[in-house]
């Protein structure tokens, strides 16, 4: 029988172990070869064709078992890793996509607004568009400034014309100076707009609405600075 060392077997089974010893120990007949024995097995040394057959086949069955445990293990730590790192990977992907997304959409909704603020500027009317009339009632007043002022921008003109003169393009303060729709700050300030800004509420609107862009961005920026001052 040629002798095959069993160096580099995982031998997992104590029993097995010690069924090798107490076999090696009774074939010597010895105490010195027990030690021997023993000093060869700690030392790797011990030789498969040492070993009965009957204990030969338990040997390499744990080893081989326990080894194949240990690659599964392995493995599935492998799977499990390569699993996470693909869900990382997924998730990252799924993030940067809805973001994107997200920034497009944000961007689309912008040029949207864009367009409709563009629309709504070049649909108004100029002041020179009106033909003076001798007189004007509250309701034409308002018509004119509906046909001069940006849709999204009305409602905070008028609510400062409101407060400022009801409405009344005629509508002066003796004590400051302040006449007109908007109440200019010298009334003489319209001027800028047209020399008919005693008498003209288009002129009127035509110079409230420069000065409210001008000097607040648009008359929902002006209005927003007279609710916290109460003028503008």
């Amino acid at each position: 029988m040629s002798r095959i060392s069993v160096r580099g077997f995982a031998v997992a089974s104590a029993t097995a172990v010690t069924a090798v010893g107490s076999v090696v120990g009774v074939a010597s007949g010895s105490t010195a070869a027990q030690n021997n024995d023993a000093e060869a097995t700690a030392a790797g040394t011990t030789l498969l064709a040492d070993i009965p057959a009957g204990q030969q086949a338990q040997v390499q069955t744990a080893s081989l078992t326990q080894q194949a445990q240990t690659m599964a293990i392995a493995a599935d730590a492998t799977a499990k890793k390569d699993a996470e790192e693909a869900a990382r990977k997924a998730a990252a992907e799924t993030a940067i996509a809805k973001k994107k997304e997200a920034e497009k959409a944000a961007q689309e909704a912008k040029e949207r607004e864009e367009r409709e603020k563009a629309a709504s500027r070049s649909a108004v009317r100029d002041a020179s568009s009106f033909a003076a009339q001798g007189s004007y009632s509250v309701a034409d007043v308002q018509a004119i400034a509906r046909q001069m002022v940006p849709a999204d921008q009305f409602q905070c003109f008028s609510n400062i014309v409101d407060h400022e003169s009801s409405w009344n393009y005629q509508a002066s303060n003796p004590s400051s100076g302040a006449y007109g729709l908007v109440q200019a700050l010298p009334g003489s300030k319209m001027a800028s707009a047209g020399a008919d800004w005693q008498t003209n509420p288009a002129t009127q609107i035509k110079w409230g609405l420069n000065y409210m862009d001008s000097r607040y961005g648009s008359p929902c920026g002006a209005w927003e600075f007279w609710q916290a001052n109460h003028w503008y």
